[in-house]
């Protein structure tokens, strides 16, 4: 599933293209995404100014002016940079058409992703509004993070990967940043101290910006606008290197299964 890097990779390469440029055309292939994309869309989009390219959590927020086009890549999606010669595939879903002759299209095999469209401020739609702080913003500190644990019991991977708590950060990137902390994901949030806390979120800002330089992380379908591959993959510490040699301790990585998701750690460097 993309997450924050991927999805920031994808704002970064498109926000140049977009800013300031007219909408000549909405197409919509297929309604049937994780909620049904607009019967109208096309219409409220058609001669549009996209004024603003943000994310929030793993949403894309184009800003429209009289409203705001909300995208989700889902679990398997893609947007990137394509043309009217661009051959048109199965799971092509949606394009958005520039004046300009640009088009940036969606392609999402699984079909998972959102296209959206809300009036008002975008931050108070309801799949928006109840997201915690970016973990790249200063709000989000070591401060924050221990107050919001002190009445977690879960584990701490289990708490990174709320939305509610932090936006966006996903499994792989939750894996990195706790070896980074030397921290074990089974830890109990509660039990960590301020200090420890404070490292956390230092990781996982480090582990975050390393993956955008890098592109973000390419295993399955994820490409960024440009429709080249991250690399951030080749960096890992721990995931996906199940019985791997550690490569501070030489300790091979464990795997173990938390929430239904893969979880990869050393279990000698994290405590």
């Amino acid at each position: 599933m993309p997450e924050l890097p991927e999805v920031e990779t994808t704002r970064r390469g498109l926000a140049p293209l977009l800013v300031g440029k007219r909408i000549k055309a909405a197409v919509v292939r297929h309604h049937g995404l994780r909620q049904p994309v607009p019967r109208n869309l096309p219409k409220l989009l058609a001669g549009a100014t996209i004024h603003n390219l943000a994310r929030r959590g793993k949403y894309l927020l184009f800003d429209c002016g009289k409203g705001t086009l909300i995208l989700h890549l889902g679990m398997s999606g893609r947007l990137w940079v394509a043309n009217k010669a661009t051959p048109v595939e199965k799971h092509d879903h949606f394009d958005l058409v520039l004046e300009s002759g640009t088009v940036v299209r969606l392609r999402d095999p699984r079909r998972f992703g959102l296209v959206l469209w809300h009036k008002g401020d975008p931050l108070g739609h309801p799949l928006l509004a109840g997201i915690g702080p970016e973990p790249l913003a200063p709000e989000f500190d070591g401060a924050w993070l221990h107050r919001v644990t002190r009445s977690r019991d879960a584990a701490i991977k289990h708490v990174l990967m709320d939305g509610h708590v932090v936006a966006g950060i996903g499994n792989i990137y939750a894996n990195e940043a706790l070896y980074r902390a030397g921290i074990n994901p089974r830890t109990h949030a509660s039990r960590l101290s301020r200090n420890r806390c404070a490292v956390l979120v230092e990781k996982i800002r480090e582990t975050l910006e390393l993956a955008i330089i890098a592109g973000g992380s390419s295993l399955r379908d994820y490409v960024g606008s440009d429709g080249l591959a991250g690399n951030f993959q080749s960096q890992f510490m721990v995931y996906d290197r199940a019985g791997k040699p550690c490569q501070r301790c030489g300790t091979k990585i464990r795997e173990i299964r938390q929430g239904q998701r893969s979880t990869y750690y050393c279990p000698r460097c994290q405590k």
